[in-house]
């Protein structure tokens, strides 16, 4: 299954106060795995940047002055996402940012079912506790170190790993489920097979204690004073 991991960087918190998008990181997961193709690309949003958003990411205006508009990296992103799941932190936030600049180009609209939502499926699964990036990062021992300010490919890169141990981690596969366990089996071979079950050995082991072992035990047993109740299981 192929899945994006993407994050954006915006001039502000609104896009219909005329607010653009100024970053855009996506990471590649095929079976919730990282392949390595990643696509990052900084916007020139053709407005000014406020202070308090550059706080944020860092990106000024006059950096993003010489990089190209939406309007000419939009074909190569809607080429790298293509038709696969995206996988966002606070999904609304983006796609409603993605949407408006796709809308200003009359392209089709990213529909809310196509998002998974990190945010939400934190929310749910560790109530009241803190979902924000940092903080999963911080429950789940994802090293965040480097990441000072905001950066829609640093992000999206580090929401991969998150991604991943909200999914169950590397080995999600692995429980102690007979049931699961098979289904397991059936879907890495993509196959319909009943679970595989171990066979018995061919031959016992060989008795792990020898003669001399065993003699002292059998002493043991008649030096107890009481007859042992499992002796008459043995006779």
């Amino acid at each position: 299954m192929r899945e994006i991991c993407l994050d954006t960087e915006t001039t502000g918190l609104k896009p219909e106060e005329g607010h653009r998008i100024i970053e855009i990181g996506a990471v590649e997961l095929i079976d919730k795995a990282p392949t390595g193709r990643e696509f990052h690309v900084y916007v020139n949003p053709q407005r000014d940047v406020p202070q308090e958003a550059v706080n944020v990411h860092g990106l000024t205006a006059e950096f993003l002055a010489d990089k190209p508009p939406f309007a000419e990296v939009a074909g190569d992103f809607l080429e790298f996402i293509g038709d696969a799941t995206l996988v966002i932190h606070n999904a609304e936030f983006d796609r409603r940012f993605l949407n408006h600049e796709l809308g200003l180009l009359d392209l089709p609209q990213i529909p809310r079912e196509r998002c998974v939502d990190t945010l939400a499926i934190a929310r749910a699964k560790f109530p009241g506790a803190p979902a924000s990036l940092d903080a999963l990062c911080r429950r789940f021992g994802v090293d965040n170190s480097h990441r000072d300010l905001h950066g829609a490919l640093l992000d999206a890169r580090i929401l991969a790993e998150v991604y991943l141990e909200l999914a169950g981690g590397r080995q999600r596969t692995l429980t102690l489920s007979e049931e699961a366990a098979g289904a397991s089996v059936v879907a890495e071979r993509g196959t319909t097979s009943a679970p595989l079950r171990q066979a018995p050995r061919p031959s016992p082991l060989p008795p792990r204690l020898g003669r001399e072992e065993l003699r002292r035990h059998a002493a043991f047993i008649d030096d107890m004073a009481d007859t042992p109740l499992w002796r008459k299981w043995l006779k």
